[in-house]
């Protein structure tokens, strides 16, 4: 099994920033891509940011320029850097791994529980 833990949200003012961190563990053999989605209220899932194990980058337009993904993978760790936030940002963040669990096995995708960001005017 694997599980991955985000923190990192929070409230913040208009114009602030804030740092999520997503940690995976448990049975791990690699981890291909991780990625952040954001679920406002109200709406569906969407994918914001996905890095690959090279540190291939892809956005979403609406967040290009003030959202920033990183990595670990010594750590197993996503981080998403997030800048001038705005009242839409507020949902919950969820990280996504697509995680081999064993050589030679297919890779599955895994969700950590969410954390919540409010963006206040």
């Amino acid at each position: 099994q694997v599980q991955l833990v985000e923190s990192g949200g929070g409230l913040v003012q208009a114009g602030g920033s804030l740092r999520l961190s997503c940690s995976a563990s448990g049975s791990i053999f690699t981890i291909n891509t991780m990625a952040w989605y954001r679920q406002a209220p109200g709406k569906q899932r969407e994918l914001l940011a996905s890095i690959t194990d090279s540190g291939t980058t892809n956005y979403v337009d609406s967040v290009k320029g003030r959202l920033t993904i990183s990595r670990d993978n010594a750590r197993n760790t996503v981080y998403l850097g997030m800048n001038s936030l705005k009242p839409e940002d507020t949902g919950v963040y969820y990280c996504n791994a697509q995680v081999r669990e064993r050589i030679r096995t297919p890779q599955y995708d895994y969700f950590g529980q969410g954390t919540q960001v409010t963006v206040s005017s």
